[in-house]
């Protein structure tokens, strides 16, 4: 007897192997989308999640509609037929069922939605590592092809690219395909090759491995091949880009419309009517409090997602243990515990001490490490805050005498890390542009005959701006008896920037692989001027979706003070019950002006946070560098409504 999971499985399996055809495209995306999880399996998971998802919503169906109060519904239909309707009276058993019919259909269309979702989520994350894989793939390509002019065989190369998965990502992930058929299921290389070309999410990887596979099949050159492969894979990052900035060109007028123009004209209709008497305070809440957050942080998801990104680099370093004193007898002298406990307490205080040497230092070099110390310091601000203000009766006062320390407490978060971020980023970014320069003359130097250690001694002379100063570090490494390879490391390390670390990856294998690597220098060089010539035109036209997104939030800054200082303050001082005669309208309960200009405070300042976002993601592609935009606009936000209103 089987256990009952193994039953369900079974039954699971036998269903699916019923209609082969309708799950192929399912197994197909989950070994595209590497989720490392069988069909029937993955299935299971989909049926009960979906089934868990249906319940919870079902009961949440159920006890809305059991707490809720049904409306009487009038149908205004003019019954020209002179049809006889009958009164429709419910007694509350019916009204019970009706509530279990309702909520069972939630429960079934929940199931069936979640469901639904599970059967396409393959698939979206099939396409998430062919926009992956085609972003690094002629970096992979450059790496191969300076191991093949080293002179690695074919399976070497392979191998070598699948372990460098911290540096190429989803390419890596894909060799190591080809790695684990040709060692574990004893495919050849060729076998091995074209198992990868059906499996593989990418279409330019595919064309890829299938004209490797012509190559290699004819006898032609593979080296050739592969130094055409970089050189055309290099043109197509272009067209790729420009693709992508028409892209985002659509989606800053998508925002502009949405989330900007939408909300300023809801927000003056819902002021007018308030002053008419209808007083629609929770819908402009709504409006405010959930609408723009929900919409722009829905927005920022659908920006990333499109966004042409680099890899995050992870670099694993682990301590080597000297073992050449292990069998030597310790003694212990009489006179020196001092001395060794002083040499312990020193060891444990080193780093505090070195931090407190230079704590900006440890700042730039990670900017996340500002929020130890700030967010500690916002909420202390925010403690004592609350514990210094007295219980006003009026919520409206409250809220008035806390919202500005509540946002002196976010900026306090804010202010910090945008400016440690922004220096960082604009150093790592000089240290990047001068690495095709660093490149050529090393390729040059490297052709006259001289090794890469004396290059990088003759480099240390030349005047490559701040990269300068990391080539004297790199040569005081090998001076201290580094080698090149750990010197480079290092050097990446310290950086720790994708496109330094494909470099420096690149030249390490190679000046293992052989002495001449003059033309892989080349090879490198031209990639890393490619990439800088990418970055500098994706910024120039990035740059102008930055300053739309400043434009907008001062047109809705503007727009907004107008309203609060000309519009509520007249209306203020006006006879409501006079403006709706005059108007035809209602009138009913007088809207607080003070509820008004809280609303129209609260928007603004949560405008200028999302704005300041999505300025930092479609600007600088990165979320990170928007908490800089974002505290410029909150600030400028604060002193407005603070100073002048």
């Amino acid at each position: 007897m089987l256990p009952p999971g193994l039953q369900v499985r079974h039954l699971i399996r036998r269903w699916v192997e019923r209609d082969p055809k309708r799950y192929r495209g399912l197994r197909d995306d989950l070994v595209a989308a590497n989720m490392g999880v069988t069909l029937d399996h993955y299935l299971l998971r989909a049926l009960l999640a979906s089934g868990l998802f249906g319940v919870i919503w079902g009961v949440l169906g159920y006890l809305a509609l059991h707490l809720a109060v049904l409306p009487s519904v009038s149908v205004r239909v003019y019954n020209v037929f002179a049809i006889r309707v009958p009164e429709l009276v419910l007694t509350e058993a019916q009204i019970g069922v009706l509530q279990v019919v309702a909520s069972a259909g939630i429960f079934i269309f929940a199931a069936c939605a979640a469901y639904f979702f599970f059967l396409t989520y393959p698939s979206v994350l099939k396409k998430n590592r062919a926009t992956r894989i085609n972003l690094l793939l002629h970096n992979a390509v450059s790496y191969m092809y300076a191991m093949r002019r080293g002179g690695a065989q074919m399976m070497t190369v392979f191998r070598a690219v699948a372990e460098t998965s911290a540096v190429y990502g989803e390419v890596a992930h894909e060799f190591r395909r080809i790695v684990r058929d040709t060692e574990y299921f004893g495919y050849d290389m060729i076998t091995a090759l074209r198992h990868l070309q059906e499996t593989t999410p990418s279409e330019k990887l595919q064309n890829f491995i299938q004209d490797l596979v012509s190559v290699i099949e004819s006898g032609g050159d593979v080296l050739a091949f592969l130094e055409t492969g970089v050189r055309v894979y290099q043109e197509e990052a272009r067209l790729e880009q420009k693709i992508f900035l028409n892209t985002l060109q659509l989606a800053a007028e998508a925002y502009v419309t949405l989330f900007v123009a939408g909300p300023l004209f809801i927000i003056i209709v819902m002021v007018v009517m308030g002053f008419m008497g209808s007083a629609p305070i929770a819908q402009l809440s709504v409006v405010i409090y959930i609408l723009i957050p929900v919409g722009s942080l829905f927005f920022i998801l659908a920006i990333d997602a499109i966004s042409i990104k680099t890899e995050k680099v992870e670099r694993y370093t682990g301590i080597k243990w000297l073992r050449e004193f292990n069998g030597v007898r310790v003694e212990e002298r009489e006179g020196e515990e001092l001395l060794v406990r002083q040499l312990q307490d020193y060891d444990r205080v080193r780093k505090f001490r070195s931090f407190l040497r230079h704590p900006s230092r440890a700042f730039l070099i990670e900017p996340n490490r500002t929020f130890y110390v700030t967010v500690p310091v916002a909420l202390a601000y925010i403690l004592l805050t609350l514990l210094a203000t007295p219980a006003y009766p009026d919520v409206e006062v409250l809220i008035n005498v806390l919202d500005d320390h509540l946002v002196a407490a976010l900026l306090i978060v804010l202010l910090p890390f945008g400016i440690f971020y922004e220096v960082w980023r604009r150093r790592v970014t000089e240290i990047e542009a001068g690495i095709p320069d660093f490149l050529e003359r090393l390729s040059g130097i490297n052709q006259v005959g001289l090794t890469l250690t004396q290059a990088i001694t003759v480099l240390v002379k030349a005047n490559l701006g701040v990269l300068s100063y990391e080539i004297k570090k790199i040569k005081r490494d090998i001076e201290w008896g580094a080698s090149i390879q750990d010197a480079l490391i290092r050097f990446e390390e310290r950086i720790r920037t994708p496109a330094i670390a494909r470099t420096v990856t690149l030249i390490t294998k190679a000046s293992q692989m052989t002495g001449d690597i003059a033309e892989v220098l080349k090879i490198a060089a031209r990639d890393a001027a490619i990439s800088e010539t990418l970055k500098h035109e994706r910024w120039a036209e990035m740059f102008i979706y930055t300053v739309i997104v400043y434009l907008v939030f001062f047109v809705f800054l503007f727009v907004v003070v107008i309203i609060d200082a000309q519009f509520l303050s007249v209306l203020a001082g006006t006879d409501t019950g006079t403006l709706a005669g005059a108007t035809g309208l209602t009138s009913g309960a007088k809207t607080p002006v003070a509820t008004f200009e809280r609303l129209l405070y609260h928007g603004c300042l949560i405008q200028a946070f999302f704005s300041g976002l999505i300025a930092g993601e479609m600007g600088e592609a990165s979320l990170r560098a928007g908490a800089k935009h974002a505290a410029v606009m909150i600030i400028i936000t604060l002193v407005v409504f603070t100073v002048f209103l």
